[in-house]
């Protein structure tokens, strides 16, 4: 057993503010450390024959008063713990900038906190390291930066301007800032489905939709554009084509943190591909299979497309399931479960919640039927959480209020992941500033969350709506295996049956209607309960049993 090393701090002198020194220990705790709080107004004898007693590695100290009188104190308490220090004991302190540079100045602290430093960095301080932040390594693998930051989740951002360069820029702008944790590139819709086929590339559409990259180059100058301020991690889209090609090139230019790949979207059906439905599926299997034979983490960005077509919550908990259940079929072993609330917007907090809670429930039994005879699962499941990408409202000062209130609900399943969409999505794409402002939001309700939420999930209200959902989701994977042909192993993984269910309308969806590929006869309203149902020709709810015999 490791033994956990001792941290000391206080108030020093007549400093009787300790909000900061108890954040700290709070930080330390979580870094794991052992913390012995003196409180406010300490003496610089008691802080250290404390330190001295509990065999402290590490000794924090506090002041917030005049600077001038901070700056005698600080100088008599680094003349009074110099013996300490040359034993090797470390020292640091944490102030108002003005005390804080005096503090810098005396020469005599290994860390000086001015209160402008994330938690982040604060973390990778207990943590061991003890340089300037400019010096500092942040973990490039998404297991270990999640591990990193514990107790609190990483923060993503999609991110791509109409020019490399802009977007070059703006990427530089963003990492310096040290609010984000994982650039998603934003790339144009040619890069997604032409970038080895420049003869299919239109010049009218450069820079739609995001960055116009078009050679392994412009991928590298861009990763390279993120090695500064919280080095952060870099991720893309997985193109509608060419899917291994793109992959190999992803892993080679920015280190791809994961991938993020559909089961049944990216194709033309949703008119983003060239592949038809059950090919597409067949494809989209095969590059989860690539990932997860090198052992890179896999995201299905899937349930929430079909919630942003309004599809009813059960669809959005099967597509969830079916998600996890291919990419443990595939050898994905480290996965990444995304949860879009607020998908269709008209969901309530409570209603959106359940459906969440359904869906880990559901992953849940993946897990479980992966582990070994010791218990041990070789399926890691992170759970990704973000605000619906249709919920933002126009008003800019609405759209704050939206993004902090939704976070908020999110923190409830203790996310691994928080994927922030910006404030300004109603009205135009990030910029870098929209981006570390939207952050620095999420950042300070997080905060508030991780320091001591109640318990949301308890809602007798959420828990009956989670097992009604399970239950019907149960039902709906029943009927998809039911179409199976008999010489079919694993009908939950076969393209053919998994297509056949979106005809049939088993997985289907309002927005469907008229479409080749799918049914679309499905019809949706948000109940009183605020939750998305199916209903009939009058508008009545209709039980999944019902909308299933139906469709038979």
């Amino acid at each position: 057993m490791v033994e956990r090393k001792t941290v000391v701090a206080a108030a020093l002198g007549e400093c009787v503010h300790v909000a900061g020194v108890m954040n700290f220990l709070r930080l330390a705790e979580a870094a794991g450390w052992q913390t012995v709080f003196l409180g406010p107004a300490a003496s610089i004898g008691r802080v250290l024959e404390a330190a001295q007693a509990h065999g402290a590695s590490l000794v924090g100290v506090s002041y917030r008063l005049t600077p001038e009188t901070g700056e005698r104190l600080l100088v008599e308490f680094a003349e009074a713990a110099d013996d300490m220090r040359s034993a090797g004991v470390r020292f640091a302190f944490g102030g108002t900038p003005p005390v804080a540079g005096r503090a810098a100045a005396i020469g005599f602290f290994e860390r000086v906190f001015d209160g402008s430093e994330s938690t982040e960095d604060v973390l990778a301080y207990l943590r061991g390291w003890s340089g300037s932040a400019a010096e500092m390594t942040y973990p490039q693998m998404l297991v270990e930066r999640i591990a990193w930051k514990s107790p609190y989740p990483l923060l993503r951002h999609h991110f791509g301007l109409p020019t490399v360069d802009l977007t070059r820029q703006g990427i530089a702008q963003i990492a310096d800032a040290r609010v984000l944790d994982v650039i998603s590139l934003g790339v144009d819709q040619d890069a997604q489905e032409n970038f080895f086929r420049p003869e299919r590339q239109d010049p009218r559409r450069t820079g739609a939709g995001g960055v116009p990259v078009r050679n392994a180059d412009d991928y590298r100058l861009l990763h390279a554009a993120s090695r500064r301020g919280n080095q952060p991690l870099m991720r893309t889209y997985s193109g509608t084509d060419d899917f291994i090609r793109l992959a190999e090139m992803y892993v080679e230019t920015i280190n791809i943190a994961w991938a993020a790949v559909p089961l049944f979207w990216f194709n033309a059906m949703d008119g983003r591909g060239p592949h038809d439905l059950e090919s597409s599926i067949r494809e989209h299997q095969q590059l989860i299979a690539w990932y997860g034979a090198r052992g890179i983490p896999v995201e299905l960005n899937e349930p929430h497309h079909w919630g942003m077509r309004d599809a009813p919550d059960v669809v959005f908990v099967v597509a969830a399931c079916l998600s996890a259940y291919n990419a443990r079929a595939f050898g994905v072993r480290d996965y990444i479960a995304q949860m879009m609330f607020n998908s269709p917007p008209g969901l309530s907090d409570a209603m959106d919640l359940a459906k969440m809670l359904a869906v880990l429930e559901m992953i849940a039994l993946v897990v479980s039927s992966e582990q070994g005879a010791r218990g041990e699962s070789r399926f890691n499941v992170y759970r990704q959480t973000r605000v619906g990408l249709l919920s933002h409202p126009l008003d800019p000062e609405a759209a704050r209020g939206h993004l902090a209130a939704a976070t908020y609900l999110q923190m409830a399943l203790k996310p691994h992941i928080v994927h922030v969409v910006g404030h300004t999505e109603a009205h135009h794409a990030a910029t870098a500033e929209d981006v570390i402002a939207a952050c620095r939001i999420a950042r300070r309700v997080i905060e508030n969350a991780v320091a001591g939420a109640p318990d949301m999930t308890a809602d007798p209200r959420v828990q009956a709506r989670k097992q009604e959902l399970i239950a019907e989701a149960e039902l709906t994977l029943n009927a998809i295996r039911a179409l199976a042909k008999p010489d079919v192993p694993d009908p939950l993984t076969d393209p053919a049956t998994l297509a056949r269910a979106v005809a049939n309308g088993i997985l289907d969806a309002p927005h469907l209607r008229n479409n080749r590929y799918a049914c679309g006869r499905v019809v949706t309203r948000i109940d009183a309960r605020g939750a998305c149902v199916a209903v009939d020709a009058a508008g009545r709810p209709v039980s999944e049993t019902d909308r299933l015999a139906k469709l038979r």
